[in-house]
């Protein structure tokens, strides 16, 4: 199950129990944020619901800013040089509930995630006790 959102000026594809970081949203008292702006939903087998009676409700984790971009200002043979940061904020939001005509999806409801199976790669390099103790006994 997922959902299509506008937050802010972006657009998140969001399924319960994502974490996203929002454009500074809108503080509310009881930390709980409910989003109207839904663009579109899937239940994840291709059918979709209307998007027209949708919500989506997300817990507010915390606020921060985002990491420092430099916004450097340079014209050649002019001695002009310019140099100025900026740190956006963000709100952290994590998706608690999605609702489709009545139906609701909770964290709960979502099948576990299963675990990705590792790539056969080269074999591990034997460390220098596992090395030693083979030297050993091959010479018995």
């Amino acid at each position: 199950m997922y959902a299509v959102i506008r937050a802010g000026s972006k657009q998140f594809r969001v399924s319960p129990g994502d974490v996203i970081k929002v454009d500074s949203a809108p503080k509310s008292e009881s930390g709980k944020l409910e989003i109207a702006d839904v663009l579109a939903v899937s239940n994840g087998q291709g059918k979709f619901g209307s998007p027209d009676n949708a919500t989506v409700t997300a817990q507010v984790l915390g606020e921060g800013r985002g990491d420092k971009i430099l916004v450097f200002h340079y014209k050649r043979k002019k001695q002009y040089k310019k140099l100025q940061g900026h740190r956006q904020g963000f709100t952290a939001l994590k998706i608690t509930e999605i609702s489709v005509d009545g139906e609701k999806f909770t964290i709960d409801d979502m099948p576990a995630k299963e675990a990705k199976a590792k790539k056969a790669g080269r074999p591990a390099r034997k460390s220098a006790a596992k090395k030693a103790a083979t030297k050993a006994e091959a010479a018995e």
